[in-house]
């Protein structure tokens, strides 16, 4: 996903660790699903604004200047650890994945019949309600994640991971094609022991297809912070140029993730 800021030239008060993430966005390289105009900068049609510096990254890690306390950094850990309390709508379930930006991810799962909701968030990570912007720091260890919504009676678990497994590369360590961060990171997130025992089961078969090490986490789902509003169904919506793409079920035009 492009940053939020046209170049690391514009950010003079800008930590090494951003600029070089940054920086790593803009350099060519090699990557399963081609984005033509990866290169292109990106600039964020609306942004929430943001929180008092008291309530920044480092503040909630507890680490704002001689005032911060280490059991606020550990509540707000413990907060960040705790399971997904949200419930889905009755009679469906929740499901969780990370593969690469979630703008392309969660298109791929609105186009799977028996999908009834999806959401674009942030989870696994060490801060309590993370933005954008912290996330983006890569010190916060969260991950760019979609929250599928389904009919267990319209759509299979194993539907959702055949659809996970084909949208990315699992055998790239905290990185999808140009996107390089703990937050590109591939996972699956369970809610039960039954999505567990079939996406372990799901990650063996992948292996054998594959001749590199599958590095898919798969871990308990935790708690989901829904990312800012203009992230959820992006590409839908238009993305950066204002072209729509479609979230029909069972469509299956080419996803264009920065379109």
């Amino acid at each position: 996903m492009p940053p939020l800021l046209t170049s690391p030239a514009s950010l003079p008060s800008a930590s090494p660790l951003l600029v070089s993430c940054i920086g790593a966005l803009h350099r060519p390289g090699p990557f399963l699903h081609q984005r033509a105009a990866a290169s292109v900068h990106f600039l964020a049609p609306h942004r929430k604004t943001r929180p008092p510096p008291a309530m920044s990254w480092l503040g909630k890690l507890g680490l704002s200047g001689l005032g911060g306390s280490p059991r606020a950094s550990e509540a707000s850990a413990a907060l960040a650890q705790g399971p997904d309390e949200d419930q889905p709508a009755p009679g469906n379930e929740f499901a969780q994945f990370g593969a690469g930006c979630f703008w392309g991810v969660e298109l791929a799962f609105q186009r799977v019949p028996g999908v009834t909701r999806t959401e674009v968030g942030y989870s696994q990570g060490n801060i309590h309600d993370p933005t954008y912007e912290d996330v983006c720091t890569g010190t916060t260890n969260h991950n760019e994640v979609v929250r599928v919504q389904y009919d267990p009676a319209a759509c299979k678990y194993d539907d959702l991971l055949d659809t996970f497994w084909a949208r990315h590369d699992p055998t790239t360590p905290n990185r999808q094609g140009n996107d390089v961060g703990t937050q590109y990171r591939s996972g699956i997130y369970y809610y039960n022991p039954e999505q567990e025992k079939a996406a372990r089961e799901s990650l063996e078969k992948q292996q054998k297809l594959l001749n590199r090490k599958i590095v898919t986490e798969i871990v308990p789902a935790k708690r989901f912070y829904r990312a800012e509003e203009y992230h959820q169904q992006y590409l839908e919506k238009g993305g950066r140029f204002g072209f729509g793409q479609s979230a029909a079920k069972g469509c299956n035009d080419p996803i264009r993730c920065y379109g």
